[in-house]
């Protein structure tokens, strides 16, 4: 593929709800372009963009894919993206490396949950919105109702460019708006038949755009009130100058099954989706924290952004980046600025799906990848060491889902970690860590789907077999009551004895610590056997006498005690201890302690009663209620960790993937008496205590 300037540049995110065809249109447009020999299909396995094994298997995008064409001399990066909501982590790569966003909508369905997610996420990232109605070749499409869907949800910034004129239920006729002239299609060619009769519906149509380009400059908007016809010219100008404002959203309609209406639509990309070149200058950071601008200039100091990174055990690590400014080539020095190392640039590749092609290199605007650079991850900067430079990287959402990770072979927990390390370069929205309480490895993702890739990934890659379960509660036990007890031990066996004599009080405090403190007088017990005394308790607390589980809130005070001459010694103090902590904790009026969590959750006005009911089932508190972004409202409450297991699958199936929410632990209270005799009897089955 040649070299193209930035002004001759697209990158487009193909985003939208799962299931609208996204990926079949990505197919579609490099097929008319040319840039694939057939036209691949999702059910068969066979589309440039879906290759990896998973997504074959499950017949749907699960990670994003870079596939470039060229169409009447511009070179157009498609990045498809998942629509899968499981697969978040994809859809922000996708939008970090993209001037304007390609949502695909159902003619069948209309606007869905999706849409309107990838709507708000390219309007957060400040990048321009174009519309595809697709699959109107079904019968029970409707391009009128999606269309109204569209301007009902995101107002008169929506604007009809390609129209379908039916007959018999089906499209016969494609209408460009603009130029006013019709199509019909066969097998992707375009010919130019007479305009139907569309009635008043036309002049409707047409107001629509004239009304929007009117909008976007004060001499248009004189002409348009004046009554004065716009020139095809001013037309497209205003479209483009809306588009890239983010003022106009541009509508096509066609079908990525049937190619009809791909050509229009490659044609609207080509003269209204923005260049790099177009937009205002990158903002970035200096070494010193301040904000700087980064135009799009192949002759400047390089400076480009891993965008997405590929991790095959035996391939290597793959990095997906984008030129900002500058050049990058083999022979570019380049800083990572994260870890202030050099990286060296290997061989530079561009990408369509999974077939790479040599670049000599890749210029300001454009995309490619490079393998095995040795220290870079995704979201990283590398930029030319003479202009050091920090570019936004890529926000990945936080994990909400957790579950227990473990090998069904006993010995492989290390496979998992290398496994897992390596995932995690290539989807930083999974997370994982040891818990050091309940001795199990916790795997984080976005949800039930996520981690079910990530178990495939596994085995298919690195050949480790695991099985999830929900992960256990890290519980705590204290004290309620005062106790004074004594730790007597004594042991002879011919020779040195041991011989160790305690008086201890325990008491209940506030310290997540044990708090050892002595008032012996007199000398009962030696100063030197106070550190054995306090050791023996630490040993004993990191496993309660209830459930097993560690012991907080406890004050120990040796008050007095007794000791041999030659038979004592540290160990029998120690042991003393530990005979009194199993005297005393029992005494104490042990309780369990269970952790409680702060939430909060977004949710849509007409949720937050389903919200508030399901708290309070969860044995929640609720604390309070604010406005959030528009359309949703902040929930704040406390909710046991115990109760939160499944919550994600309830936020999902409740909003239908519009709510989200946030879990952080704060502190631990003591638990209910079902839910601790509850947890008591699953220690003892498992045989944490006696």
């Amino acid at each position: 593929m040649q070299q193209y300037t930035a002004k001759k540049i697209r990158n487009l995110v193909i985003a939208g709800h799962g299931g609208t065809g996204k990926t079949s249109l990505a197919e579609s447009m490099l097929y008319l372009a040319k840039a694939t020999d057939r036209l691949g299909k999702v059910l068969e396995g066979n589309t440039v963009c879906d290759f990896d094994p998973e997504e074959i298997r499950r017949k749907a995008t699960v990670s994003t894919a870079i596939a470039p064409l060229e169409w009447k001399g511009c070179k157009v990066n498609l990045i498809d993206v998942p629509g899968l909501f499981d697969f978040a982590g994809g859809v922000a790569e996708g939008f970090r490396a993209a001037e304007c966003a390609l949502i695909a909508v159902s003619g069948k369905s209309g606007v869905n949950v999706g849409t309107e997610k990838a709507y708000k996420a390219a309007t957060a990232a400040g990048i321009s919105k174009i519309f595809f109605i697709n699959k109107l070749d079904d019968e029970n499409a409707d391009y009128y109702k999606a269309f109204e869907d569209l301007k009902s949800v995101f107002g008169p910034s929506v604007c009809p460019i390609v129209v379908p004129f039916r007959e018999e239920n089906k499209p016969t006729v494609y209408i460009d708006l603009l130029h006013c002239k019709a199509y019909t299609y066969s097998g992707g060619k375009a010919a130019e038949v007479s305009m139907p009769d569309m009635g008043h519906r036309l002049d409707g149509l047409r107001t629509a755009i004239y009304e929007a380009v009117a909008e976007t400059s004060e001499e248009l908007m004189e002409k348009y009130f004046s009554g004065e016809q716009f020139t095809p010219e001013e037309l497209i100008v205003g479209l483009a100058t809306g588009v890239r404002s983010g003022d106009i959203s541009p509508v096509f309609g066609g079908s990525a099954l049937t190619l009809e209406g791909i050509d229009q639509l490659l044609a609207g990309i080509e003269w209204l989706v923005p260049s790099p070149a177009d937009g205002s200058a990158v903002k970035a950071k200096d070494v010193n924290g301040n904000e700087i601008e980064l135009p799009c200039n192949e002759d400047a100091q390089t400076a480009a952004v891993v965008f997405k990174t590929v991790a095959d055990p035996f391939v290597g690590k793959l990095s997906y980046f984008k030129v900002i400014s500058g050049k990058l080539s083999a022979e570019t020095p380049l800083t990572n600025m994260r870890t202030g190392s050099a990286e060296k640039i290997g061989k530079i590749v561009t990408i369509r799906g999974k077939k790479q092609e040599d670049a000599a290199y890749i210029s300001a605007g454009d995309i490619g990848a490079v393998a095995k650079l040795q220290h870079a991850n995704t979201g990283d900067t590398l930029c030319s060491p003479a202009r050091q430079v920090i570019l936004e990287g890529v926000n990945f959402p936080a994990p909400s889902l957790s579950m227990c990770i473990a090998p069904k072979t006993k010995g492989e927990e290390e496979k998992i970690a290398l496994g897992l390390a390596r995932l995690i370069e290539e989807d930083p929205s999974i997370s994982y860590y040891n818990n050091t309480e309940t001795h199990q490895m916790i795997l984080q993702g976005q949800g039930d789907q996520h981690l079910d890739v990530v178990v495939s990934k596994l085995k298919s890659k690195f050949g480790v077999d695991v099985v999830l379960s929900i992960p256990k509660v890290p519980y705590r036990e204290t004290i309620r009551k005062t106790v004074s007890v004594q730790g007597r031990h004594k042991k002879q066996s011919g020779g040195h004895g041991q011989f160790g004599d305690t008086w201890i009080r325990f008491e209940p405090c506030d310290s997540d610590d044990l708090v050892f403190t002595e008032e012996v007088v007199g000398g009962s017990v030696p100063k030197g056997f106070f550190p054995a005394v306090e050791k023996g308790l630490r040993d004993c607390i990191g496993k309660g006498i209830l459930a097993g589980y560690p012991v907080v809130g406890l004050k120990a005070v040796l008050y007095d005690g007794s000791y041999h001459p030659v038979d004592s010694s540290e160990m029998a103090f120690k042991l003393a201890a530990a005979v009194a902590y199993k005297a005393g904790i029992p005494q104490a009026s042990p309780v369990i302690l269970e952790p409680i969590g702060a939430l909060k959750a977004y949710i849509p006005d007409d949720k937050m009663g389903d919200l508030m009911g399901e708290v309070n089932k969860r044995r929640g508190r609720v604390l309070g209620m604010n406005p959030a972004e528009e359309g949703l409202q902040e929930l704040d409450a406390e909710v046991p960790m115990a109760e939160m297991g499944d919550f994600s699958t309830f936020m999902r199936q409740t909003t239908q993937g519009r709510g989200y929410f946030a879990f952080d632990f704060e502190r631990y209270e003591e638990a209910p008496t079902n839910i601790a005799q509850k947890v008591i009897e699953e220690a003892k089955a498992s045989g944490d205590v006696e």
